[in-house]
């Protein structure tokens, strides 16, 4: 149910999840977000306020932008009060945001980044290259709690030449050095330590009041953008979705964030909203580590690969916004491999494989899952299900949506991921090299290690590609993942809500353009 926001200003810290935080961010600036129009047509409408319900947990609250990049609700709230270096544009492409433009030297070490220079923080003050660079390393210091969003990147090698001129340094070739910094490098003024209030941005917004659920922010007319039509914003953390829809259909929110499929046909049935449609970019992959038994053994893999009954999976979690996929974590990636066999269920070549691994009696496995998205419940169960006819006994754990990322996430051996559109160099330097982070799966191929970074120095996208797409038949064979299926991203809008960013990731989180009828 939604609440307004209380009147006290909180003095504690406000939200964060887990590897969400690294994927895709877009839809910045007057021209380059992928836009939905919703609740009609006609000339965009100045004024209003926009009540936005997101899924996020006022148990994990952060005020702070370089940390773990929690809940989505804190990412819509630093997309709108910070500016970003680079945002991703319709065409996937890096787009110019804080900087104009960019240029690496001939090795592909060395990016050289030039800053607009009529941006200036809510107080005043002019943004430098000094204050990106702050943040940049504050981001890079803070490694252990975000993921190792900047571990390519040798910040203490980085330089300002000028006011608005920044060098930033890799650790190893890196051709789309750009692209990824998009939308995580939220600046913030030279020297910023006390976050336990917000502090000032140079982004479209500022914040003006927050508790650990809500916050709410006004229109800042010092941006150097375009200027928003909407006068308030205010975002609300709610972690069930259930409860996100009906905050919408009561007339209580304006838009909702990541709703379930069940609530949009009924949406669709009844005319009470509208509904914002993502195309594939939601997935609940199983999560196998290959560091615990029984996933160390590649045959029990493999196994549990092809258990799955893919479509049916799809068709009860996605109720036919969704389709299929083949066990790589981004099938929508422009490296993802053609002509890759789609595998399929063969129980028979299943329990042939246990029992090659030692367990023709079968396993006893408890599978964890949470609420936080819908259909993650829905998914553990129909698989453990499914995984009952290979002999395999799970017992399936709903964990609390609130500590779900920072209890269960890359930390247990069997568990439901999920990702909302994070691209496959995006996903391999957070969570699949040996150093990475969060290596989820404890994958650890010296091979792909060294093959992943010999394309990252090659500055024509399609070898680049090429090369990407081949180490993906390993991780296709040999990983740690049962993608069985991807589907859209559904959020709902009440009537008259226009101009919502509509593509993959947090690109939705960039909602500066939109705007309310009256």
């Amino acid at each position: 149910m939604y609440i307004p926001l209380r009147s006290r200003r909180a003095r504690h810290g406000l939200l964060p999840l887990a590897i969400t935080a690294a994927l895709l961010l877009a839809g910045c600036g007057a021209d380059n977000t992928t836009s939905g129009s919703t609740g009609g047509s006609g000339a965009p409408v100045d004024g209003g306020t926009l009540r936005y319900v997101v899924p996020g947990s006022p148990a994990t609250a952060s005020n702070d932008p370089h940390g773990g990049l929690g809940n989505e609700s804190d990412l819509m709230r630093f997309a709108l009060t910070y500016d970003v270096l680079t945002v991703p544009g319709a065409d996937g492409s890096p787009q110019p945001r804080l900087a104009q433009s960019w240029e690496p030297n001939q090795t592909l070490n060395r990016w050289t980044f030039r800053l607009r220079d009529d941006a200036k923080f809510t107080d005043g003050r002019p943004v430098r290259s000094r204050d990106v660079l702050y943040s940049l390393t504050r981001i890079a210091d803070k490694a252990a709690e975000n993921y190792g969003r900047l571990a390519d990147f040798d910040m203490a090698a980085a330089t300002a030449p000028d006011d608005h001129t920044v060098v930033l340094a890799t650790r190893s070739p890196m051709a789309e050095a750009p692209k990824a910094l998009e939308s995580i490098s939220f600046v913030v003024p030279d020297g910023s330590a006390d976050f336990s209030a917000p502090i000032p941005g140079s982004g479209p917004f500022r914040v003006t009041e927050t508790d650990a659920q809500t916050a709410v922010l006004t229109r800042n007319d010092s941006w150097w953008g375009e200027r928003p039509h909407l006068d308030r914003i205010e975002i609300r953390a709610v972690a069930d979705p259930q409860a996100r829809a009906a905050a919408v259909t009561s007339g209580q929110a304006d838009v909702a964030g990541s709703v379930s499929p069940a609530a949009v046909k009924t949406v669709e049935a009844g005319g009470r909203a509208q509904v914002v449609r993502r195309q594939g970019v939601t997935e609940y992959p199983i999560i196998m580590r290959l560091d615990t038994a029984p996933f160390d053994d590649p045959k029990v893999r493999e196994a549990f690969k092809l258990a799955a009954d893919r479509q049916a999976l799809v068709d009860t979690v996605f109720l036919g916004y969704g389709q299929i996929a083949n066990d790589l974590p981004t099938p929508y990636d422009p490296s993802y491999p053609k002509g890759l066999t789609q595998r399929t269920r063969d129980l028979d070549r299943a329990r042939d494989l246990l029992t090659q691994a030692g367990h023709a009696e079968g396993l006893k496995l408890t599978l964890h899952t949470t609420t936080s998205y819908p259909g993650m419940d829905t998914a553990a169960t129909l698989y453990a299900n499914q995984l009952a006819d290979i002999g395999v006994r799970v017992e399936v754990k709903v964990e609390p949506a609130d500590t779900y990322w920072t209890n269960i996430y890359a930390k247990k051996d069997f568990y439901v991921g999920y990702y909302g559109g994070i691209s496959f160099p995006d996903l391999v330097r957070v969570g699949l090299l040996a150093a990475s982070p969060t290596n989820e799966t404890a994958w650890r191929n010296a091979t792909f290690d060294a093959e992943f970074n010999a394309a990252m120095g090659i500055l024509d996208p399609a070898q680049r590609n090429a090369r990407l797409a081949a180490i993906q038949q390993d991780l296709w064979r040999d990983g740690g993942y049962v993608v069985w299926g991807v589907g859209d991203g559904l959020d709902l809008t009440g009537t008259g809500v226009h101009d919502l960013p509509n593509g993959p990731g947090f690109q939705r989180m960039f909602i500066e353009r939109a705007w309310k009828a009256k």
